[in-house]
């Protein structure tokens, strides 16, 4: 069953430009193992916080992309930017109409 885990992040004021730099670097091996999206953005009506979405074949496949050498160096650049205020939800994808 497809795993989806949809979240904030907060971030220092000023960096949440560089954060999404940092999150949306290629990174053809998050396809290779799994992932079908992963979409990374911000709104101006909240600039302290970056919004990302991920769908992954699997929960398992989620887990396995935060053991690649490039997820962990990513997480240690853009750890020091963020606020430590996180939020969101995981779930268990029930379907999509628009695709099988």
């Amino acid at each position: 069953m497809k795993f989806a885990n949809v979240g904030t992040m907060g971030v220092l004021p000023g960096k949440r430009d560089e954060v999404i730099a940092i999150l949306t670097n290629s990174n053809p091996a998050l396809a290779e193992i799994g992932c079908l999206v992963y979409e990374v953005g911000g709104r101006d009506d909240d600039p302290d916080t970056v919004y990302v979405t991920e769908i992954w074949e699997s929960e398992e496949a989620h887990g396995k992309s935060l053991e690649l050498d490039t997820v962990q160096a990513a997480i240690a650049q853009a750890m020091p930017l963020l606020t430590g205020d996180f939020g969101g939800y995981e779930f268990q994808v029930a379907g999509s109409p628009i695709r099988d």
